[in-house]
């Protein structure tokens, strides 16, 4: 990952790592996890994390074309997830988070499987009168804290939904950078909903509640909105 600086940029990388995160379907503590956090403290190189077909194949393609290593995880709930998806050569660039749905009473920044939960819970917030809006990175390095933070802005209220732990990981690097750049939009705390810190179980009761749930999101929501 640090080839071109120390080569001065004589030297490229182009390298695509493609691998698979998340929790379910009882792959227990040794094929489950999202490490992206991780991977994302390793200066030079790209994270990638779609949420969806669309999204997939234009940052795919990117990386292809590039000259920097790319880690490219996906999450494995939703890689069977059907979407529209545009015919030929397209690309999304590196850095650039989707507005997947607009709002203006409470911002929510999520990964992954953890897009598609929010934005379940945001059509039945929509039927109450509750207009949420969702961002999806898309990359975690380098991650668009610009987006985010035009967001915030505008709904006064933030919410990271985020699969992995909460120690030293991807909510914790958006709160830090919402609290430095962006506190006095804020009308309420930030707060984060994360994983459990712990080894993944077999058991799939016991692996339903590492991750946050639908439900969960909801209460955090509402918790958010009473501030």
């Amino acid at each position: 990952a640090k080839i071109q600086y120390m080569s001065s940029g004589r030297l490229t990388m182009p390298v695509l790592l493609r691998g698979c995160i998340g929790i379910g379907h009882s792959a227990a503590t040794h094929h489950s996890g999202s490490y992206y956090g991780m991977y994302a403290q390793v200066p030079g190189l790209v994270v990638v994390v779609p949420s969806s077909a669309r999204d997939a194949k234009g940052l795919m393609r990117t990386a292809l074309k590039g000259n920097d290593p790319v880690v490219f995880l996906e999450h494995r709930e939703i890689l069977q997830a059907k979407g529209p998806v545009p015919e030929g050569d397209y690309s999304i660039p590196f850095g650039k988070a989707s507005v997947v749905r607009s709002g203006k009473d409470l911002t929510i920044v999520a990964l992954a499987k953890m897009v598609h939960l929010a934005q379940k819970v945001a059509e039945d917030f929509a039927a109450k009168g509750v207009s949420l809006e969702i961002i999806d990175p898309r990359t975690v390095l380098p991650l668009d804290t610009k987006t985010i933070l035009q967001s915030v802005q505008k709904t006064g209220r933030l919410l990271i939904i985020d699969e992995a732990p909460p120690s030293c990981g991807f909510a914790a690097e958006v709160a830090a950078r919402v609290s430095d750049a962006g506190f006095d939009f804020l009308d309420a705390p930030i707060k984060r909903l994360c994983g459990t810190f712990a080894p993944t179980p077999y058991s799939p009761e016991l692996e339903a509640v590492m991750v946050p749930t639908a439900n969960d999101i909801t209460q955090a929501i509402l918790s958010l909105l009473e501030e």
